[in-house]
């Protein structure tokens, strides 16, 4: 072994001492574009509470064409739901503690409480994405009528699949939603055939599309079966549209973005700080027409190109 030679400079590791770090703010992986909440159309509610009122499709609405002199005008009315659904807005909500000392001491250049806010946030909006699609109530996932499901022919995702898909929303329909495994067996199949999908920018990223329509990637559509199935849905949203929005309670105290609110709870005896973070949400399925579900799709399948 070579002896260690005398040194005669300062060494880097001592220097970097006196050197000032440059650092990122603490970045947060699980972070998605949550595009869902942002192509929704959202309704604010006065009390937390909406009620859907429909018209009983079972009963004809009379009208007459060609009325002649004095023939007889049909009498009619629309009938309506006598027990319609109702909405209440669902919580989301955590309660942050940051110890008053380290946003005292160690703040800069980076807020202690302002970054363990943020990250919380975002977790918070993550779990509503999550829950407009999974929740058992409200969620979209779980709110497709029986009569709006179809399965795919032969499992991956083929254009046929989803040109299907357009016969159950046909009444302007507004986007695909799948998890990016899902459209890239969709791209595959695509590209089998010869009719690679074109893409669309919105919000300033580029989409896959097929008929117009952007296919809007997901990680909250889970995929089943050891990773292998998973669901397509189609939606039409807009109350004016009769199709999907979603719900929100305007106004609250401490709001930082529609629907969520950040209060200030106190300081404990151990000196931690508590913040309240809520974010209250719902969504709705205005008629049985605005979304429609392709089940039991392959998302392993790949082809070799000769």
């Amino acid at each position: 072994m070579a002896e260690d030679v005398a040194r005669t400079s300062l060494g880097e590791r001592a220097a970097s001492q006196l050197a000032n770090v440059t650092k990122t703010a603490p970045i947060y992986g699980a972070i998605t574009p949550r595009w869902l909440v942002r192509l929704l159309d959202w309704k604010p509610l006065e009390a937390g509470v909406f009620r859907r009122n429909r018209v009983v499709e079972d009963k004809a609405i009379e009208v007459s064409c060609g009325h002649v002199d004095e023939s007889t005008i049909p009498g009619t009315y629309a009938e309506y739901e006598e027990a319609p659904r109702e909405y209440t807005l669902a919580g989301i909500n955590s309660v942050l503690n940051v110890h008053t000392r380290v946003g005292d001491l160690y703040s800069n250049p980076y807020d202690q409480v302002r970054e363990q806010l943020r990250v919380t946030i975002e977790t918070v909006k993550e779990r509503q994405e999550n829950e407009l699609l999974n929740n058992a109530d409200y969620g979209l996932l779980n709110n497709v009528p029986e009569s709006q499901k179809i399965s795919t022919r032969k499992g991956p995702p083929t254009p046929d699949d989803l040109d299907e898909l357009l016969t159950k929303v046909w009444k302007e329909p507004s986007f695909f939603l799948a998890h990016p495994r899902t459209i890239a067996a969709f791209g595959r199949e695509c590209t089998r055939r010869g009719v690679p999908p074109p893409t669309v920018t919105l919000f300033g990223s580029p989409f896959l599309t097929w008929r117009g329509l952007p296919l809007i990637p997901t990680d909250k559509i889970r995929l089943t079966g050891k990773g292998s199935k998973s669901k397509i849905l189609l939606v039409r949203v807009g109350e004016k549209k009769q199709g999907v929005i979603g719900l929100f309670q305007p106004g609250l105290t401490g709001e930082q973005s529609p629907g969520l609110s950040v209060r200030f709870m106190g300081i404990n005896n151990q000196g931690l700080a508590s913040y309240l973070i809520s974010l209250y949400c719902s969504a709705s399925v205005l008629t049985d027409d605005a979304i429609a579900a392709l089940e039991n799709v392959d998302v392993g399948q790949y082809h070799e190109y000769k």
